[in-house]
């Protein structure tokens, strides 16, 4: 569960966003939207512990992640996932899945055998056992965001946080890739907050929605009906040509009439 009080979240003085409040119950897939420079990344950092909170606290499952915790107390209680296109080509999918236990291995990061058997059920549950042995440099961006998932998935934390999942895939992989995170929350009761430009397919999979609001950088927290009843996706972006449509899940512009 994601226990989010009073958070501001920016730069020594400068706040991006906030002050807000929200409580996301684990098994669910909270979807993040916002403009760019809307502070959607400075957020994110700071829910995953890379930065400090200017006010506020940030709980996961009763736990204050920027109190009294360490390196790898915070890498048990979260993982992030970015859309990461540099990864070492050379390190196969399992190698790259086996990353996520680092929390749990020690010094040297030697697999046990329930280590092991974690990274094989994370491969099974994304469903790619059989690319196990394929090197990095050989796979699709599809099959690369999917290793990326199941290092996270490997790392057994509570909450999982993903920086536009989506980014560089088809709109085949763009839908699976939802859908594989919608599964991961329910079957295995993770709570799953992810940022995207992708607004169709994530509307498919949300539960709830964090929606930051132009011009003054505040944040519409609530479930999907919610946010949607609130107006709130209509005021995401400063233009006026542009609308969200409910019916279609996603944003429109205007009808341009042709002159006759």
């Amino acid at each position: 569960m994601i226990d989010i009080r009073n958070l501001t979240v920016g730069y020594d003085t400068k706040t991006v966003l906030g002050p807000f409040d929200s409580v996301v119950e684990a098994g669910t897939v909270t979807v993040l939207i916002g403009a760019n420079g809307m502070g959607k990344s400075t957020l994110l950092r700071t829910l995953a512990g890379a930065q400090r909170p200017l006010g506020g606290e940030v709980l996961y499952d009763g736990v204050n992640l920027h109190s009294g915790t360490t390196a790898r107390s915070r890498a048990r209680l979260v993982s992030l996932v970015y859309s990461e296109r540099n990864i070492s080509p050379d390190l196969t999918i399992e190698e790259i899945v086996a990353l996520g236990r680092q929390p749990y291995t020690g010094l040297f990061g030697n697999l046990g055998a329930d280590d092991r058997k974690i990274v094989a059920e994370s491969l099974a549950v994304v469903g790619i056992t059989h690319l196990a042995r394929r090197t990095a440099a050989t796979l699709s961006d599809g099959e690369r965001q999917k290793s990326l998932i199941a290092r996270a998935l490997a790392q057994d934390t509570p909450v999982m946080l993903l920086d536009e999942p989506t980014s560089f895939l088809d709109a085949a992989s763009r839908i699976e890739v939802m859908q594989q995170l919608q599964s991961i929350a329910r079957e295995k009761r993770v709570t799953i907050l992810l940022s995207t430009h992708d607004i169709a397919p994530a509307m498919d999979v949300a539960d709830n929605l964090w929606v930051i609001e132009r011009p003054a950088h505040t944040m519409r927290c609530g479930t999907r009906a919610e946010v949607l009843a609130s107006g709130a996706m209509d005021r995401v972006f400063d233009t006026r040509s542009v609308h969200f449509d409910e019916r279609a899940g996603d944003y429109r512009g205007d009808e341009i009439i042709s002159p006759r």
